[in-house]
């Protein structure tokens, strides 16, 4: 059924996996971020519409019997005449229409001896069903009677005479009313119980999201809360936001196991106003061949002035030791041997780079007398190093926001599509590893769910 379909969607807002670490990543605890995922999801009326159209039958009520009813000497049946149309209020309620077709038969005469006389009128039944979104998955309905409205009125007639049977079948269409609200509440009830789909929903979902194939990277996301705003009702549908409060934790390395299945939903809470932001954390990598190669594009043969002699930078290299990167660099002329200078890595949101902090200089040298020029050298270089090196992080920033957005922006579920934007991410911490440098990258993030039509 299509809007068992769309209920099912309706409850997939509480989607998400886990994740493990990297070999070279384990001393680093990812922290976990308190954040939120919100839902705006739409109910078209049309669909409550068809589940109740397909519940009631066309030929709503019957009656062929003359001696019932204290021997009324009358009959009758009621059909629809087109689907029933479903508005939406504006106190959360539903106001529902239903036009009918109504043939009457009655019988005049005494003694047993009657003459009969058909006819066919039509009419419009309203009913006013309130709607109540129960905290434990389900909806609740009350449906009440509004009255009817005649397109034509009954009469029978017999020649001369024409009789009004209006009082007969006003009595018939309302002990009808009363059994069709009943029928209408009982569909709503035995249809709109989530609880089950909430239970599928989370289950299903409860998988790694893969953030960055190239830097193996995993995003977890655990539920803590779901949060959902009043129903508001409008003339074609039902909407609402449903918000989930996550903790969203950062992970590199093998996939990871998925979360143990539950069998049971919690229940929801009621919120006036739901957040609109999304937080996680994610890494990219830069090898140290990789700085290397901007290392040298920068310095490589590049001379400066010693005691108007020259020193002349013939080779570099750069590579990490412990928490510092280190840079070597090969020096000829008046200096001549190997100059290291080490550094913390941080990331310098000016120039969007990663640059050296708390720097330390150490010169290997075998000529004893160029010691002496140990500080004007240092005092050069290093300031070079300090003031021009760094590992521009603007295309990682954008490859990881490219990577999180096309992660966000997919369908996983038929109907169900995850829709978000990347508004605010740069690197906060500098990891090193063997290998290079990892940045790890704090995202902020509009993440929502969208319900599509079926």
């Amino acid at each position: 059924m299509k809007f068992t379909k769309l209920l099912f969607l309706f409850l997939c807002i509480t989607i998400f996996g886990q994740n493990t670490a990297d070999n070279q990543l384990l001393a680093y605890n990812f922290p976990k971020i308190k954040s939120s995922i919100t839902m705006p999801v739409t109910i078209p009326l049309s669909e409550i519409s068809n589940m109740i159209n397909s519940s009631v039958k066309e030929l709503i009520f019957q009656d062929d019997s003359y001696t019932d009813n204290n021997n009324d000497q009358f009959k009758v049946k009621v059909w629809k005449t087109r689907p029933i149309r479903l508005v939406g209020g504006t106190n959360q309620n539903l106001l529902i229409e239903v036009p009918l077709k109504i043939w009457a038969e009655k019988g005049i005469g005494t003694l047993g001896v009657y003459t009969y006389q058909n006819t066919t009128f039509e009419t419009v039944m309203y009913f006013n069903s309130s709607v109540s979104f129960k905290n434990n998955w389900t909806i609740v309905t009350n449906t009440q009677p509004m009255g009817f409205k005649w397109v034509t009125k009954p009469v029978l007639d017999y020649g001369k005479i024409q009789i009004p049977i209006t009082s007969l079948v006003e009595k018939s269409l309302k002990e009808q009313q009363g059994k069709f609200c009943k029928t209408m509440d009982q569909q709503m009830a035995s249809q709109l119980n989530f609880q089950q789909y909430a239970v599928m929903a989370w289950n299903i979902f409860s998988q790694p999201f893969n953030i960055s194939e190239e830097y193996n990277t995993w995003l977890k996301v655990t539920p803590v809360n779901v949060n959902i705003t009043p129903l508001k009702f409008y003339g074609n549908q039902i909407a609402a936001n449903i918000g989930i409060d996550v903790y969203s934790e950062t992970f590199t390395g093998s996939r990871p196991e998925s979360s143990q299945p539950i069998k049971t939903a919690a229940n929801f809470n009621f919120i006036p106003i739901l957040p609109d932001k999304f937080s996680l954390q994610t890494t990219a990598n830069i090898p140290f061949s990789e700085a290397t190669n901007i290392a040298r594009r920068m310095f490589l043969d590049k001379e400066f002035d010693i005691r108007s002699s020259k020193v002349k930078i013939t080779d570099i290299k750069v590579y990490g030791v412990e928490n510092r990167i280190m840079i070597e660099a090969e020096t000829d002329g008046y200096v001549k041997g190997t100059a290291l200078i080490s550094g913390i890595p941080v990331y310098d949101e000016t120039k969007r780079k990663i640059v050296l902090s708390d720097t330390k200089f150490k010169l290997k040298t075998s000529n004893i007398l160029q010691k002496a020029a140990t500080l004007l050298f240092q005092g050069k270089i290093v300031k070079m190093i300090q003031e021009e090196y760094g590992i521009p992080t603007q295309e990682l920033e954008e490859t990881s926001k490219k990577s999180i957005e096309e992660t966000f922006n997919k369908e996983y579920y038929k109907g169900l599509k995850m829709n978000g934007k990347v508004f605010n991410l740069k690197p906060a911490n500098i990891l090193l590893t063997p290998s290079g440098i990892t940045a790890v990258i704090d995202t902020n993030a509009n993440l929502k769910l969208i319900v599509n039509g079926l």
